[in-house]
């Protein structure tokens, strides 16, 4: 019989046991919340891309002011974050880009954006996998073996991108940092 200092048998089993099964549930009810958040992420791409291109089509005055403002457009639109304008430049890219199309896109739209990074390469490519760990983005190897980004969008939806080409290599962000990080040894 298993007894602790004090002299306690089977209290010590019962407490582990305890502790075991709410160590578990805890664990299960994780998962279960990180799958609803990757749910909730792509359903909210999907419909900040389907806003995003109505006001396209049919102008920012289709959108009232608070979604406007979400969405990256009216008054706030002149000044967005660093990431706010990463997201709208895949949000509206019909096409996967690489690192340096991200860049000249962030140019186009945000010209002094890019001027405040010492490294803009590197600053964009952070917040890209950022965008990927936050499942708003995936990232794979094209053909060429060039890493591209695109807006992760429902599956079924309208607004919903191209599937990743055959032979394309989806990544976590824990396979994009050891890959960076084997690169540059």
């Amino acid at each position: 019989m298993n007894t602790d200092a004090n002299g306690n048998s089977g209290q010590l089993q019962t407490a582990e046991s305890h502790v075991r099964e709410v160590v578990r549930s805890a664990e299960q009810e994780l998962r279960q919340l990180l799958r609803q958040r990757a749910d909730v992420m792509k359903r909210i791409g999907t419909i900040k891309q389907t806003l995003a291109g109505l006001a396209n089509l049919f102008g920012d005055s289709v959108l009232d002011l608070e979604v406007g403002l979400l969405l990256g457009r009216g008054a706030a639109a002149r000044r967005p974050g660093f990431t706010r304008a990463c997201r709208l430049v895949l949000m509206n890219s019909s096409i996967p880009l690489d690192l340096r199309q991200v860049c000249e896109r962030l140019r186009q739209g945000f010209p002094e954006l890019l001027d405040r990074h010492k490294d803009p390469l590197a600053s964009v490519n952070t917040i890209l996998n950022r965008l990927v760990d936050y499942a708003e983005a995936r990232s794979f190897l094209q053909d060429n073996r060039h890493r591209v980004w695109e807006w992760i969008a429902e599956r079924g939806s309208p607004a919903e991108s191209q599937p990743a080409p055959s032979g394309a290599k989806l990544f976590s962000e824990n396979e994009l940092n050891e890959q960076s990080s084997t690169q540059r040894q």
